[in-house]
């Protein structure tokens, strides 16, 4: 039998744990009215199970580039792991619903530890011309998960007890734990590396102030009130006070010189595109198939699951073709399918069927796969190679914002724009109709203004020419 590459079982590794994390997060979204009943809470309350998360996550994420650099990036990643394991059993343990949102606050710690790092191990483990190939298959978890968990969560919330939700992790938690002992290699560590206390509240205090917000705007109304606006700009400014102190620091927390390298900036625009194109996606299409032809949650779940394949059979192709071509051959076509096929699905009827939508939101998932991971694997290959962690940490921060806002965006024009059209005494299905169709169209011609754009990204071989030229 032939022997695994031992760079393979770093991604088997790592995919491990992020497929669980992420797989974790995305179950608990059709379960929120089971934990009403359970616990007698209100929408507000249970909302936190995802808003703690998301917060949690994104406040941890800045501090990962200096962990893995400090300490090792396997010995972070495992202590990530582990402290998503110790989360989730306290989940499956917790009592009320105040434990419950803790260990989701654990769970978020844990995943703002292993997203970034995860990344980095990657990288460390493949030369640049291999890294699309290795992240298209890693990324596969990034992708997959959020399409199939709705459908893993409704089926576990329906047959089995809810601290199955939080039991489920722990196979696949444990096996990534032992992956990652057995076969992730140790790290370079630089242990004079000092620790930038002011930077880190001023970013961890930003980014967290705006997710809050972005987490509890679900209505217009939570979205205009006093503190969703006051953390929004309390975020801001503190963000930029943020890069003003950090630009003078002889050993910055996030070293932002990294923004001056247009293909790594134009990959984190790509990235948070795609990430707005994906989260539409699961946030428009359960209302369109449920509220207006009346489906039920499985045929939902079952549209998501032929998407999530085709996003990692295109995701791969596209690390491959991105090793060979570069990424003006990969990213401004995904860019064309999800935008193109988005716009598409804002052309509905009463009378199109499910599998017409699914076959376009099909071809939407092979869009997303070749313009999300190829995208980041890009802007990491233009970066030095000891700011991968950081470059990543940045990365998957603005991601989250960008997710984030994506939801919001979608949810309160839903609210406001339906509500417009029923004051026109148009009917219900109708009204509700028109109300997606315009959305998708808003998503689809955003995605696709981001081609011309997309061609800023150079390929490694042209990265090189440029440094050689220059």
């Amino acid at each position: 039998m032939r022997k695994i590459d031992p760079k393979w079982l770093v991604v088997m590794s790592v995919l491990f744990g992020t497929f669980t994390v992420i797989l974790n997060n995305s179950m608990l979204n059709p379960t929120l009215p089971t934990f009403m009943d359970l616990f007698e809470a209100d929408a507000v309350q249970v909302s936190w199970l995802l808003t703690i998360f998301m917060v949690s996550m994104g406040m941890t994420m800045p501090l990962t580039g200096y962990l893995g650099d400090r300490f090792g990036k396997k010995r972070i990643y495992i202590i990530g792991l582990v402290i998503f394991t110790a989360g989730s059993v306290m989940g499956a343990l917790s009592v009320s619903l105040p434990m419950i949102i803790m260990s989701r606050f654990v769970q978020g710690t844990a995943g703002g530890l292993m997203m970034p790092i995860a990344m980095a191990l990657i990288f460390n483990a493949f030369p640049k011309g291999e890294r699309g190939t290795a992240v298209g298959i890693y990324g596969i978890a990034a992708m997959v998960a959020p399409a199939i968990g709705p459908t893993v969560g409704g089926v576990v919330i329906e047959y089995f007890e809810w601290p199955f939700l939080f039991l489920f992790n722990l196979p696949f938690a444990i096996t990534g734990i032992f992956f990652c002992i057995r076969y992730l290699k140790p790290t370079e560590k630089n242990p004079d590396l000092k620790f930038d206390l002011p930077g880190f509240l001023l970013i961890t205090a930003g980014v967290g102030s705006i997710l809050y917000a972005l987490g509890r705007g679900s209505t217009l109304e939570l979205m205009l009130s006093p503190i969703s606006l006051g953390c929004i700009a309390t975020g801001v400014i503190l963000i930029i006070i943020f890069v003003r102190y950090e630009l003078k620091q002889e050993q910055p927390l996030l070293n932002l010189s990294i923004f001056k390298i247009p293909t790594y900036s134009v990959s984190i625009a790509m990235t948070a595109t795609a990430s707005i194109g994906l989260f539409s996606g699961i946030f428009l299409l359960p209302l369109l198939i449920q509220e207006v032809y009346g489906l039920s949650e499985v045929q939902t779940g079952l549209l998501f699951l032929p998407s999530a394949l085709m996003s990692g059979v295109f995701m791969t192709m596209g690390g491959r073709l991105l090793d060979k071509k570069g990424p003006k051959y990969v990213v401004p076509v995904g860019l064309l399918l999800l935008g193109g096929f988005t716009l598409a699905l804002g052309f509905n009827t009463m009378s199109t069927s499910f599998w017409f939508i699914l076959i376009m939101h099909c071809l939407r998932g092979a869009g997303l796969g070749m313009c999300n991971m190829p995208a980041t694997t890009a802007g990491m290959n233009a970066i030095p190679d000891q700011q991968v962690a950081q470059g990543s940490a940045m990365n998957n921060v603005i991601r989250q914002i960008f997710s984030s806002f994506g939801i919001v965006f979608f949810s309160i024009y839903y609210e406001v724009r339906r509500a417009q059209l029923f004051a026109t005494a148009m009917e219900t299905d109708q009204a509700t109709l028109q109300t997606l169709n315009e959305a998708f169209m808003i998503a689809g011609v955003f995605i696709l203004l981001m081609i011309p754009v997309s061609f800023v990204m150079k390929g490694t071989e042209e990265l090189k020419r440029s440094s050689a030229s220059a």
